[in-house]
């Protein structure tokens, strides 16, 4: 896997399969039966999925006698938004620029069709 935490985090979350896990363990812990039954593939291929997660520190999996419920893990989650957070401010901030700079040139284009009538 990946040399530091936050690439292997990136790395796990690359696979599609592993997001839609991902996502399904938002609404709460479940098993590897219960999150395999989306997919069309084996069991011991969803394992592999789960595996590569939790290596990455994205879930957990607990035991309680034969179940293994998995868990997301909120706070490496944290990590990983925190990260994205330095650029979601710059893509606000650019889109913000964005924004006004098309209001001023749609009102500079309506001053202009209004000079051209008069």
């Amino acid at each position: 896997m990946a040399a530091d935490p936050l690439s292997a985090k990136f790395a796990a979350l690359a696979d599609p399969t592993r997001r839609a896990i991902l996502a399904r363990l938002i609404d709460g812990e479940a098993s590897v039966k219960e999150l395999a039954e989306p997919f069309e593939m084996s069991l011991p291929a969803v394992s592999k999925h789960l595996k590569v997660l939790e290596q990455a520190g994205l879930i957990t999996r607990g035991r309680e006698a034969q179940w293994r419920p998995c868990r997301i893990d909120v706070e490496a989650m944290r990590e990983v938004d925190g990260w994205l957070e330095k650029y979601r401010r710059l893509w606000e901030a650019s889109l913000g620029r964005l924004d006004a700079f098309l209001k001023r040139e749609q009102a500079e284009e309506k001053r202009g069709k209004r000079k051209e009538k008069n």
